[in-house]
């Protein structure tokens, strides 16, 4: 109780108390209740960053539970030949450290000196740039899908894996075919992981961080200070020393968050029942 009070409790009370104090030139910090609550709700680069994160969540996260899922079932389906290699080689990108899978695709996004560039000087094409503001956005998705597919796929494959033999030789009996064991015996088996996944990639939608941060020094023209919600609130923090303001994003964000995390939760729960 008190490790958990000191290092979840305590940095809550403390942002929610710097986001009621504003540090002004004349008058020091001074408390103004809710009102940086309020310019955070009219502010146009707050609901810019949230609606693309919120895109991104909405495209990014189905696409990669789906490819997860699939792996998952093909690994379980006992017809994969060198089942040990597949899954250890698509979980391992989940092992390499986000900076360094962001610093290894933005290089090979690059059109002047990565994979990119190389394309269009040795076939004499003129791909876009991946980082340009057009395609940035879904090059950050793929970073985050090749990272993360590994993980949600070794959640699905545990669950597929504790099933009981025993429905599959009843569907066996039955004359099931494969699509009918996955329609009416593994999906419904698994659905506590698949709700389990998809609450892990809404926080991790909501929390993208890392991966426009460091793209940023290789487009710094296309990913602006206030892409992500988290970008912003450090933005304001770091760079613009808004502490106040930048902890009063913070928890914002943290109850929207958790507000979709829950609605999801209890979507799944009653789906389950």
């Amino acid at each position: 109780m008190a490790v958990f009070a000191l290092v979840f409790l305590a940095p809550i009370a403390y942002s929610i108390y710097l986001s009621v104090f504003r540090n002004q030139l004349i008058g020091g910090t001074a408390f103004v209740g809710l009102d940086n609550y309020a310019r955070a709700l009219g502010d146009p680069q707050f609901w810019s960053a949230l609606g693309r994160v919120s895109l991104f969540l909405a495209v990014q996260v189905p696409v990669m539970l789906v490819i997860a899922l699939v792996v998952a079932l093909a690994l379980d389906s006992g017809r994969l030949y060198g089942k040990s290699f597949f899954r250890i080689s698509i979980f391992l990108p989940y092992a390499v450290p986000a900076v360094v899978a962001t610093l290894m695709w933005g290089f090979m996004y690059g059109t002047r000196f990565g994979l990119v560039g190389n394309i269009n000087q040795a076939f004499g094409l003129n791909l876009p740039s991946p980082l340009s503001s057009e395609l940035v956005l879904a090059s950050i998705g793929n970073i985050v899908t090749w990272e993360f597919i590994g993980y949600n796929m070794l959640i699905f494959y545990s669950a597929l894996t504790v099933i009981p033999k025993s429905l599959y030789e009843a569907a066996e009996i039955d004359g099931a075919g494969q699509l009918r064991v996955i329609a009416a015996i593994k999906l419904p088996a698994i659905r506590g992981a698949i709700v389990v996944a998809t609450i892990f990639s809404v926080i991790g939608s909501f929390q993208l961080f890392n991966e426009p941060s460091i793209l940023k020094s290789l487009s710094p023209n296309t990913i602006s200070t206030y892409f992500t919600p988290n970008l912003y609130a450090f933005s304001l923090s770091f760079s613009g020393q808004q502490y106040n303001y930048s902890a009063t994003v913070a928890i914002i964000m943290g109850l929207i968050t958790m507000a979709i995390a829950y609605a999801v939760q209890v979507r799944g729960m009653r789906k389950e029942r």
